[in-house]
Parts: C-alpha cells; sequence; structure tokens
C-alpha cells in the first residue's frame, strides 16, 4: 500500500512539472467565483495571451462582503505575468483593498538568477523557484514558497497530499487531487498564515477549487474555461 502511494505521488508530480505551459495553451479564459458562506460574492478571472514563445496572464479579481447592507470587506485588483517558455520573466499588480493601496513589481535577474520583488510589503529579492500565489497555476503544489500576488510577500509552505477524490462543482463531477498548502510556520496570526485545501484536477491541468476559513468560510470555484 505504502509503495503504491509513493508511486502515484512520484507519477503525479512528475506531470506537473514537465511542459508547464504546454499545460495551459488550450485555455485563453479560466473564470472562478469567489463565495464566502456559500454566496457568490465576486470573481477571480485569468486571461491568456500567447505570442511566439511570450505568454502573458491577466488577472481580474473583484469581491465584497457586506452585512446588514454595509460592506466590511472588499478587494479589486488587476495583475499580468509574463512568461518566455516556461519562465517567469516579470510580474506587477495593484490591488485596492478595503481603500488601502498595495503593488508588486517583480523582474527576472538573468544574471544572479532570482527575482527582483517591489512591494507593499518586501523590497528583495527571491528564489528562482517562488510561485506567483494566483489559483491558475498548479505550480504552486510544486514550489517550497510564493510570493503574495497582492503585496509581494515570500511565504515559505508546505504542501500535503491529502487524497484523490471525486467533488461536485455547478451540477458536475470532477475527479481530483486534494491537497493542503500551510505556512511552514504555523505559529504566525491566522491573517498571515497560508491555510489552503486544494483540488487540483490533472485531466484538465487545473486548479477547480479552493477554500479556507478567515471571517466565514470561502472558496474559489471554477465556473468556467473557454
Amino acid at each position: 500500500m505504502k509503495k503504491n502511494f509513493l508511486i502515484l505521488i512520484f507519477i503525479f508530480y512528475s506531470s506537473l512539472s514537465e511542459a508547464h505551459m504546454d499545460h495551459y495553451k488550450k485555455y485563453n479564459l479560466i473564470e472562478m467565483d469567489v463565495l464566502r458562506n456559500g454566496e457568490i460574492i465576486g470573481f477571480n478571472n485569468y486571461i491568456f495571451k500567447r505570442k511566439g514563445n511570450e505568454t502573458i496572464i491577466t488577472n481580474n479579481i473583484k469581491f465584497s462582503v457586506k452585512i446588514l447592507g454595509t460592506t466590511i470587506f472588499k478587494l479589486e485588483g488587476f495583475g499580468e505575468e509574463k512568461y518566455f517558455k516556461d519562465q517567469l520573466v516579470s510580474y506587477s499588480s495593484k490591488t485596492s483593498q478595503n481603500d488601502k493601496k498595495k503593488f508588486v513589481k517583480i523582474s527576472l535577474d538573468k544574471a544572479n538568477n532570482t527575482f527582483n520583488v517591489k512591494g507593499s510589503s518586501y523590497n528583495g529579492n527571491a528564489k528562482i523557484s517562488n510561485v506567483i500565489g494566483n489559483w491558475w497555476n498548479h505550480k504552486i503544489l510544486l514550489t517550497d514558497s510564493q510570493i503574495s500576488p497582492i503585496s509581494g510577500s515570500i511565504k515559505k509552505q508546505v504542501v500535503t497530499f491529502i487524497g484523490k477524490e471525486k467533488i461536485e462543482i455547478n451540477g458536475k463531477i470532477y475527479e481530483v487531487d486534494h491537497f493542503t498548502i500551510k505556512s511552514k510556520d504555523m505559529t504566525q496570526p491566522k491573517d498571515k498564515r497560508l491555510d489552503f485545501n486544494v483540488w487540483y484536477d490533472q485531466n484538465r491541468s487545473l486548479i477547480v477549487k479552493v477554500s479556507y476559513s478567515r471571517m466565514g468560510n470561502w472558496e474559489y470555484r471554477l465556473k468556467n474555461i473557454e
């Protein structure tokens, strides 16, 4: 049983790591609903554009939480990732969170094989193995640290495979691999640490659902692909 489990994990990680951007060449749009306590409150959409070996992914996100007609939390942002073949070469984003402005600018330093990060929470270098923490990208399940797409902070993480499952989303059944992503240091304040459940569909090379608890129960749920 243990041997078969290890073989399954090896096959899964091999399939993730090979020809990364090729996994997304059939997609022009990935749309996700954002839910809180079972209610749709916004969206997180990714648009793919290609020119030769260059791929550009733009990210639009917007949601708001209201209680008794009063908005208690809102977020709206735009980001852009640029890849040459499989290599991230730049990222930028601007986000308004409860009217507080946040930003990130990342560029690839080829000479030193690192990322240069300028953000509202962090300025400095980052390992090239870091992944931008956006939910279109299944490579987030392979790295030991991610860069916040909102503020540029670097978060060390531990990814754990839970098992294979079947889940229903909008009346459709998906056969998925269930993972958790948690901060390496879980003693951090709850609003600063990673604590996600992630469901990944190998057949589509897509993360189809993400859930976490913070001021309610949240989900990012696949709505549409084109």
